[in-house]
């Protein structure tokens, strides 16, 4: 009896040794096919804009096809979360906001079953990290900052503003400028940054937070008009504009884009992707464009992206805490 349960067990160790080997020298051709990009938001969008360049730059490094697929909706958390549940293999990864760091707190707020939880991605590497710009239509009465809050003072409710969605890296920063310069405006959700801007164009809304790349070009063409940023230092893109820290309003909200990957995604993988991105985000091509877009880059590696992402979600999530309920 003792025979054939010993040559059983053998064997099986065998075949686990075997799928092992296996396993391991499929993981070290990683990547033997093309990779998904996974933007969640629409084309047009801050995320779209630094997605496609890296992508190519990536396709490069890597000696494979790396396809950008936007997959938007729900403010972004069904992109996100369709990369939280797919295989750790490598060949799918998601370029996404900051968002990333707000919708789990939303969804505990809605009480509802959260689309992801964080510690399902691994941070690769973070490409850009841009002030979001407060902008109105050129043709709009306000010329400053004090004059767009001060006429929303004294009509409140009267204006709307456009967002990527309830809760979107558009939406929660409009509303920490409303809870602290202290007006009121209606929130108009669209699926990206892409369809909000041209709902501003079409008079559909009267302003939008929106990061600089998605409109630079219009306010360089005459057709917007930028008020305001959220950041602490001049951007490199519009250098006279004003901050609202300049006005008196403690207020600050980067609108950054990462690269991620499911957190079950082997280390070797990992160790080729981050290697790969620090010299995508050194490629002056990717560089250029970018830059061009209006955002420029502000590269890091994943463990200095990791400690920048756990201090962000602290202040997302107090931040959305105090927006509350939003149906």
């Amino acid at each position: 009896m003792l025979q054939p349960r010993r040559a059983l067990l053998r064997a099986a160790l065998l075949a686990a040794a075997c799928c092992a080997a296996t396993a391991a020298m499929a993981q070290g051709g990683w990547p033997e096919k093309p990779i998904t990009m996974i933007v969640p938001f629409p084309p047009g969008g801050v995320a779209d804009t630094v997605a496609r360049p890296v992508a190519e730059s990536l396709s490069r490094e890597l000696k494979q096809a790396v396809i950008v697929e936007n997959k938007a909706g729900a403010g972004g958390a069904v992109g996100i979360g369709f990369v939280a549940r797919a295989p750790a293999d490598g060949y799918t990864v998601l370029l996404s906001l900051s968002s990333i760091s707000i919708l789990p707190e939303a969804d505990a707020i809605l009480e509802r079953k959260p689309a992801y939880q964080m510690n399902q991605f691994k941070p690769i590497a973070r490409f850009t990290a841009d002030p979001t710009v407060l902008v109105v239509r050129a043709d709009a009465p306000w010329k400053t900052l004090s004059e767009f809050v001060a006429d929303a003072r004294v009509k409140p409710g009267t204006y709307n503003y456009g967002s990527s969605g309830n809760y979107g890296t558009m939406h929660v920063p409009m509303e920490m400028l409303k809870n602290a310069a202290g007006f009121r405006m209606t929130h108009i959700p669209y699926t990206g940054a892409g369809p909000a801007i041209v709902a501003l164009l079409a008079g559909q809304v009267d302003a939008v937070a929106s990061g600089p790349s998605t409109v630079v070009q219009q306010i360089k063409a005459g057709k917007l008009r930028a008020l305001a940023h959220w950041g602490d230092k001049p951007l490199a893109a519009l250098p006279d504009l004003p901050s609202l820290e300049q006005a008196g309003y403690k207020v600050k909200f980067a609108q950054w884009s990462g690269l991620f990957v499911p957190a079950g995604t082997p280390d070797d993988i990992v160790r080729k992707l981050r290697a790969a991105s620090a010299k995508v985000a050194a490629d002056p091509a990717v560089v250029q464009v970018i830059e061009r877009a209006g955002s420029p880059l502000a590269y890091l590696d994943a463990p200095e992206f990791q400690t920048y992402w756990n201090a962000d979600a602290n202040t997302m999530t107090d931040a959305v805490r105090k927006i509350g309920r939003v149906e």
